[in-house]
């Protein structure tokens, strides 16, 4: 028998939730500098479209940047 798909809870979806999110990214960058999409999605707990989501909030507020690292991207904070 094939295993269910749990469908996500609409709280963990929410305006709320993302901004949380985006804010856990934040202090990650600040603590520790620059780092890949890998390192952050370990660092912020959460499915990892919400942290793709947080990145994005970030990136329309003008918090964070990105630069190509050979294959990669490095997320920075723009602020301190």
């Amino acid at each position: 028998m094939p295993k269910e798909v749990e469908t996500p809870k609409d709280e963990e979806w929410s305006v709320d939730a993302i901004g949380l999110a985006a804010g856990e990214v934040w202090q990650i960058l600040k603590q520790k500098g620059p780092m890949n999409l890998r390192a952050l999605e370990r660092g912020v707990p959460g499915p990892r479209p919400r942290v793709l989501m947080a990145i994005g909030w970030l990136a329309r507020e003008g918090k964070l940047s990105l630069e190509h690292r050979g294959h990669e991207l490095e997320f920075r904070l723009t602020e301190g």
